[in-house]
């Protein structure tokens, strides 16, 4: 969606008032409820602000004249008012069908103009806002006819035929800034619209007059015991929600950091809760009755949204609910490394599957579990009737005698039929790509290139939190993290993107601003396998920490993650605390190194974010050519892979892991369907089968010193953790 709202900063009068109007158009078919949202929404902000109403219906000519009205609402309407002056104007007489009385609109601080037409594109340069609102045929029908009785109904099926060609011709529902389920109560509706229009640009002003909703509040209930995490997230009803997240430390048993591995936090949406996902440059935020669509970057929005205020701290709630998703390494390009031809090629296939490239949610019920204090925090919307009956009924699974979740030496056999995988760059390919990548650090243009690959496979049936939960037992690792999100435009049918992580590398960690907002980030670089005796494990780690060339991978990423947290590091507090250190996980040997730094007084922690994104351990350095020249190497976008995922605090503080070990599950598209379907049937009653496409994303840095034969055996090793649990073998290549 392109926004085409007309530009401009509102100013005062001196009686304090804005001097240019701001208009907002409320569209949408008849009896969508446009008249009463446009009524309730002026009853809020008459108040504190002039509000004008227009009704489109004042200038229809005729019941045949819906197209002949729209260049003369264009013209006499939109035109004078956008420009501060009066719009004047004539009624049509409905009774003579003919034209009556002159009138005239004034300029306000805000203009309503309701009806059919009020947004179509030539009206859509002068506006500031679009609301398109969206019913289904057979509830509006009745309800226009319940109210304008049998004088619309002689004429309904004349004038829906007239909508029928304004909209076939004018994108305006797909356009429109905001979208209103007009099902809802007119109250609720118009108070989700005010608090829409609140993230508009050009807003702002005006809306700074009229008061917002408080903060939510929030219910909580401690109990004395330290839940098992998938258990808890079991018995919160996580894998049936649409919508949920379990972030766990599935090594908190055996690590020997124990303090970052202390807390597990499990968050649900429901139906009251937010969800924001970002496509193609545009924000899609849905709430309430209210979808809003912003076009522009992603984290000027999450800037917005996440303000991180220092009264929102717990020191015993690591996590006030605040946001918990994902954002997947394309939004790259607002780092300033623009989508490459291979990347756009792959992303317009239409049969491909889709995800969006970033999906964050506010949960509206969760938990917090602290490993170390041995205690389980719930907690629930206020505003949630059932929220207390939520908590009983969790609290009460926890007491009962559960099943125990899978240990050591207790993984689960893999599914009968083992996903069978593809990957994208045949060996002799990806050594190929290895040895330009050389070329260009000989050239160079960089120092060190993180190329990556992927291995893809389609499935008749995939149970995700069952293959999570082996996952989580066969790879502990303090990053673990299992996600299911239901979006517009996610997939086809029911099912959601899933997302199965268990890694071992922390992004970027935040503390609170009562914390001090100290900054984290431990970088990753450098691998082994682990060995079949303790001697070659031992032997294999010991080669790894005195290897020279993954110590100057380690390094260099490390003084490119010194770089990203020194733009809005407080003088003097930027530090290296570990260097090139062993960390062991079931599978492999990783080389690790911690960055710490003050985040400055009065920066958003989302510009302390986007300035370390996308993690440096995944791109190479220095970071921007070296993205640029990975669009050119890899054969098609990363997708989920290689971002970050965790969670947003209200109190400024968050904890993001990077996206890799991480397994993507995405509804593939049924045999002839090559546009998202949004259907609460499944994929077999839409002409196919319900399958799930399956992706994992592996790969390794690059620098002058490598040998590629021995890069693709660490993409092997990397990738070995996830297929050995699913019973799947490295493909042939």
């Amino acid at each position: 969606m392109t926004s085409t709202a007309r530009s401009g900063p509102c100013t005062e009068t001196a009686r304090g008032r804005l001097r240019s109007p701001l208009l907002l158009a409320i569209d949408g078919r008849s009896g969508a409820g446009k008249t009463s949202l446009a009524v309730e929404t002026a009853a809020l902000l008459r108040p504190h602000l002039e509000v004008a109403v227009f009704h489109l219906d004042s200038i229809y000519p005729g019941w045949d004249g819906l197209a002949a009205s729209l260049p003369t609402y264009v013209q006499d309407i939109v035109t004078p008012l956008s420009g501060g002056r009066t719009a004047r104007w004539t009624w049509w007489d409905w009774t003579a069908d003919a034209p009556g009385r002159a009138d005239a609109t004034p300029p306000a601080d805000v203009v309503i103009l309701e009806g059919v037409g009020a947004g179509n594109r030539n009206a859509r340069p002068h506006l500031d806002a679009v609301a398109w609102v969206a019913m289904d045929d057979g509830e509006r029908q009745r309800r226009a006819l319940r109210r304008d009785g049998e004088t619309f109904a002689a004429h309904w099926e004349r004038w829906a035929a007239q909508e029928d060609v304004y909209l076939a011709g004018d994108e305006v529902a797909e356009t429109a800034w905001l979208t209103l389920d007009g099902h809802g109560p007119t109250p609720q509706a118009a108070a989700d619209l005010v608090e829409g229009l609140r993230s508009l640009a050009g807003w702002e002003t005006a809306l700074a007059l009229v008061p917002a909703p408080g903060p939510p509040q929030w219910e909580r209930r401690t109990l004395a015991t330290a839940a098992e995490p998938r258990a808890l997230f079991a018995a919160a009803g996580g894998p049936d929600a649409a919508t949920a997240l379990l972030l766990e430390s599935s090594d908190r048993d055996v690590t020997p950091a124990p303090e970052r591995s202390r807390y597990s936090f499990i968050g649900l949406a429901t139906d009251s809760s937010t969800v924001a996902a970002h496509t193609d440059g545009v924000t899609t935020v849905s709430s309430g009755l209210l979808t809003l669509r912003r076009a522009g970057p992603f984290f000027p929005w999450l800037a917005t949204v996440w303000p991180g205020s220092p009264d929102a701290g717990d020191p015993d709630n690591p996590f006030q609910p605040g946001w918990m998703g994902w954002i997947g390494y394309g939004i790259k390009r607002e780092a300033g490394s623009p989508d490459g031809a291979a990347t756009l090629t792959a992303s317009a296939d239409e049969t491909a599957p889709t995800v969006p490239e970033a999906l964050l949610f506010r949960p509206g019920r969760g938990a917090s579990v602290d490993h170390v204090a041995g205690t389980t925090a719930l907690f629930w919307s206020a505003d949630d009737p059932g929220g207390p009956e939520w908590a009983d009924r969790v609290a009460g699974e926890l007491l009962k005698e559960l099943p125990p979740e899978l240990g050591e030496g207790q993984t689960a056999a893999p599914p009968a039929s083992p996903p069978v995988f593809t990957v994208r760059d045949t060996r002799e390919q990806y050594l190929t790509k290895i040895r330009a990548a050389q070329q260009e650090i000989h050239e160079g243009n960089t120092y060190e290139v993180c190329l990556t690959t992927a291995l893809e496979s389609t499935v008749d049936a995939f149970d995700g939190w069952a293959t999570y939960r082996r996952l989580a037992a066969a790879n502990r690792a303090p990053f673990t993290l299992y996600l299911r999100a239901q979006a517009a435009g996610a997939g086809v049918g029911r099912e959601p993107v899933q997302i199965l992580s268990t890694s071992p590398e922390r992004f970027l960690s935040v503390s609170s601003r009562a914390a001090g907002g100290w900054l984290v980030t431990e970088p990753i670089k450098g691998t082994r396998p682990r060995g079949t005796t303790p001697d070659e494990d031992r032997a294999l780690a010991e080669e790894l920490a005195s290897s020279p060339k993954d110590r100057a991978e380690n390094i260099m990423i490390t003084d490119l993650a010194r770089n990203d947290l020194s733009r809005f590091a407080r003088p003097g507090t930027l530090a290296t605390t570990r260097v090139c250190a062993i960390e062991s996980y079931p599978t492999v040997h990783q080389m690790v190194s911690t960055v710490t730094a003050q985040l400055q007084p009065g920066v958003p922690p989302a510009d302390a974010l986007a300035a370390a994104f996308p993690p440096g351990s995944m791109t190479g350095a220095p970071k921007i050519s070296t993205m640029d020249i990975l669009e050119d190497l890899e054969a098609g976008p990363r997708g989920v892979y290689s971002g970050v995922a965790g969670y947003f605090s209200a109190d400024g503080a968050a904890d993001l892991n990077v996206l890799i070990r991480t397994l993507v599950a995405v509804p593939a598209r049924p045999a002839g369907v090559t546009e998202p379907v949004e259907s609460a049937e499944p994929a077999s009653a839409l002409g196919g089968t319900e399958r799930t496409h399956l992706s994992l994303g592996v790969g390794g840095a690059i620098t002058a010193d490598s040998v590629p034969e021995e890069e693709w055996d660490e993409v092997r090793t990397k990738a070995h953790g996830v297929l050995r649990v699913l019973g799947s073998a490295f493909p042939d290549a």
